[in-house]
């Protein structure tokens, strides 16, 4: 046997026995990204955000498994869309039952809110919030992968116009939030179902002389789903297309004014849009309201979409329901990471340590492991030696971290119940009792922060007055957003 090479194996499938080589790395998936670093810290930042925006629009957290059934998917995205004909990570258990990992958030909030008759809360409507893993078979490209993180949010329950304002001008506040200033909300309506059979009928009229110019994809959506075609990225610049019949142009007069209902909360909320008749949204279950929120920002590529929703109010119903009025909204969490990135958003990520400890033999190292738990159980970010470096090689570790101070732990010193402490901003060392070691800290740490130079950042209330907020920061001119 070949040295390095193990023993054949049969799969699991029944397939030919193959090798593994022991010299091959196994890599990350294609499509999936490993998330550390700074990059992490920016990405928990996100979620910190994005919960506390929450909490304020009274919504709760809700967690769906990342499998469901595939019936699913099948019955709630919609048979003739990408997402379930192309995209979808489908495979059997192994007992035999047909599984999907989730390709989308919400069909799962709709199954759970089904299977645990949420409908029956005397608490109406049901405001939740998802953030989680999502996997679709696509073509990796920047900002989208097959393993993507999403944040959503859902009413379900209501038929009010003012919940489809609220979603879009929470999703708005949230980007708004989050540092992004220059935003573009676009509308549109597909109206209720009477409207969008007659639009339906309208497409099938226009596209029928003219199908077979068109790719496969869409010749099978003619009669399943023509709004599909209209969302097809092969034949997007076909002007066909471009001179489309228009959704607003189907409207039935109740759905008009439940249109221009929206166009009023909005308003009243001064939540800037424009309405965007060629908007239709690529699942099957969107009916009324629908909306895209755009980001301009440099280098993000021509897609400027950040996030996008809309009501849909016969999902429930569809997948063995009592008939309840819906409306949402997604965002790749990927998208708004870049989307700040590219912007050169200040936030608030601590990338320094308050305090490193150093020392040489070993009861000074026991006495680290003491101080480093007293440290930061008083609520300091604090860090030790744990290789065996010399004590130059400890300073240096010191100095990659961002220590602001550090102590070296000296035997003669502790004896005398005090360390020497030093900053390594100013540069200056006191020597300090181990009494009033976090009293000095509390102290001087805040001094520091104090003085900490902010540079002349905007807030997002648009003064520049006050330092260190740079719209993060609960600051005096955001008290209407505590």
């Amino acid at each position: 046997m070949r040295k390095n090479k193990v023993a054949p194996r049969v799969s699991a499938l029944g397939l030919s026995s193959f090798y593994f080589r022991r010299d091959t790395m196994i890599q990350r998936q294609k499509g999936c990204n490993d998330i550390f670093g700074r990059e992490a810290k920016v990405w928990k930042y996100v979620d910190s955000v994005i919960d506390a925006m929450m909490e304020k629009y009274n919504y709760t957290y809700i967690r769906t498994p990342i499998f469901e059934s595939t019936e699913l998917f099948h019955r709630g995205v919609g048979e003739t869309t990408d997402i379930v004909t192309k995209e979808s990570y489908d495979f059997e258990d192994k007992g035999g039952r047909k599984i999907t990992l989730r390709p989308e958030g919400t069909a799962g909030v709709v199954r759970s809110f089904i299977e645990n008759k949420m409908y029956g809360d005397p608490n109406q409507p049901v405001k939740v919030y998802y953030n989680g893993t999502m996997y679709r078979y696509e073509r990796p490209q920047s900002g989208r992968d097959r393993e993507l993180t999403q944040f959503g949010m859902e009413i379900l329950g209501s038929d009010d116009p003012l919940s489809d304002a609220e979603i879009i001008s929470a999703a708005v506040n949230l980007y708004r939030m989050l540092g992004l200033k220059e935003l573009k909300v676009n509308i549109n309506s597909l109206g209720d179902a009477e409207s969008r059979n007659r639009y339906r009928r309208a497409l099938i009229e226009y596209f029928r002389p003219h199908i077979h110019d068109f790719c496969e994809d869409c010749q099978e959506r003619l009669e399943k789903n023509p709004l599909r075609i209209l969302d097809c990225k092969v034949d997007a610049e076909q002007d066909l297309l471009k001179n489309a019949p228009k959704t607003l142009d189907y409207l039935n007069e109740e759905s008009r004014d439940r249109f221009e209902q929206v166009q009023d909360y909005l308003d009243i909320m001064q939540i800037p849009y424009e309405i965007n008749p060629k908007i239709v949204r690529g699942l099957d279950y969107y009916n009324h309201t629908v909306f895209e929120i755009e980001a301009k920002v440099e280098g993000f590529g021509s897609n400027n979409v950040i996030g996008a929703g809309g009501r849909y109010n016969g999902l429930v119903q569809q997948l063995d329901g009592p008939e309840t009025p819906c409306v949402g909204f997604a965002s790749g969490i990927g998208r708004i990471v870049m989307a700040l990135e590219l912007e050169k958003v200040s936030m608030p990520i601590v990338e320094d340590i308050d305090l490193f400890l150093l020392y040489v033999n070993e009861d000074e190292k026991k006495y680290a492991a003491y101080l480093c738990q007293e440290l930061r159980n008083a609520g300091f970010i604090v860090d030790t030696e744990y290789t065996g470096r010399s004590l130059k090689g400890q300073f240096k570790q010191a100095d990659r971290l961002g220590a602001k101070f550090t102590c070296v732990l000296n035997s003669d010193d502790l004896n005398n119940n005090e360390v020497h402490i030093k900053n390594n901003r100013t540069k200056e060392e006191e020597v300090i009792s181990l009494d009033v070691l976090i009293y000095y800290l509390d102290e001087q740490l805040t001094v520091m922060d104090q003085d900490k130079d902010y540079g002349d950042e905007d807030c997002s209330c648009g003064e520049d007055h006050h330092q260190g907020c740079g719209g993060h920061h609960h600051c005096g001119c955001h008290k209407e957003d505590e």
